[in-house]
């Protein structure tokens, strides 16, 4: 599906009174809700850096984008918008959304350390050939996680150091990560 389906799909599950798992689970349905409301912000305030732009000027072959994600998912609020305002710089990169728990499951040949983590970036040519893939998160954001998890933190406290990292990080190192994998023949 295309990002405006997908957001119509986000869009329904935290408007419908009456969700479907696993957002009829208020945790998960406020989940979704602050997720919204976060990419909401960054498609308002974030920044492609102009090493981005120029970057993604010198592509000059299409490329199809997919993401994997979920509306519950944190780190897809900080990272898919940032994924949309750079292919949205040149028509030759397209996107396509996938639900991660909805068939067909293309997360699975896509594991993160054999989990199923998200969101998961897919470049692909035009003869489906991946070009590159990226995520959960960016490097800087996954030693925050894997130091709070080590330190056994509760769920609250990794949110808050997440969000924290995300928003001082201002979708800088995501787009840094990129530049190094980004493909432009």
């Amino acid at each position: 599906m295309d990002f405006a389906n997908y957001q119509l799909i986000f869009e329904h599950i935290i408007n419908n009174p009456e969700p479907e798992a696993p957002y009829n689970n208020p945790d998960y349905l406020n989940y979704a809700r602050l997720n919204w409301s976060r990419q909401q912000r960054w498609f308002k305030t974030g920044v492609i850096t102009a090493e981005m732009r120029d970057a993604i000027a010198r592509i000059s072959e299409p490329q199809h984008w997919i993401i994997i994600t979920e509306p519950w998912c944190g780190d897809a609020a900080h990272n898919v918008p940032f994924f949309e305002m750079i292919a949205a710089l040149t028509p030759l990169i397209t996107t396509e959304y996938r639900q991660r728990d909805t068939p067909p499951f293309l997360i699975e040949q896509y594991l993160t350390n054999g989990t199923k983590s998200i969101p998961k970036l897919i470049a692909r040519d035009e003869e489906v050939n991946d070009l590159f893939t990226w995520g959960p998160r960016p490097a800087g954001c996954q030693v925050v996680y894997d130091q709070l998890k080590a330190a056994h933190a509760d769920f609250e406290q990794m949110k808050t150091d997440i969000q924290k990292w995300y928003n001082e990080d201002k979708g800088q190192s995501l787009q840094q990560e990129l530049l190094s994998v980004l493909t432009y023949a």
